[in-house]
């Protein structure tokens, strides 16, 4: 399994390969139809991220001592940086994530090509994503 730093490392080379915003959106898209995607009966407003201007489930669970994580978004753009951030976090050690820097974010320009709705969005889903991670990380210590 590959860590968290290797996977952004990952996706900062796909982003390079793309010279314009409008293929790199189209990168995203296309992650987003390749999501992990959310059981249909775990989209409840308790799983729904607040600060996102669509609607993003996120449901994790702790296998094997690993977050996984699975998501779901109504906006297609939204569910491509879900699908960005399940891909870095998932299947990692709650402790992994807590730690992991996010810089990869600022590096494949995501924050400055969002809407700041978008923006605040990515924020929410990675705070949501870090406090599973804390909670899962409380659980196994006890």
């Amino acid at each position: 399994m590959k860590d968290i730093q290797s996977i952004q490392e990952e996706l900062i080379d796909e982003f390079s390969l793309f010279d314009d915003w409008m293929e790199r959106y189209e990168h995203m898209i296309s992650l987003g139809k390749n999501l992990p995607l959310i059981d249909p009966s775990l989209k409840t407003d308790d799983k729904l991220i607040k600060g996102c201007q669509s609607k993003v489930w996120l449901h994790s669970e702790l296998k094997d001592g690993k977050v996984v994580f699975t998501a779901d978004s109504d906006a297609i753009i939204t569910k491509g940086i879900v699908a960005i951030l399940v891909r870095v976090f998932s299947n990692q050690k709650p402790e992994d994530i807590v730690e992991a820097d996010t810089k990869f974010i600022d590096e494949i320009g995501l924050k400055e090509h969002l809407s700041p709705t978008r923006a605040n969005g990515l924020v929410s889903m990675l705070k949501q994503m870090k406090l599973y991670a804390v909670a899962y990380q409380a659980q196994l210590k006890q």
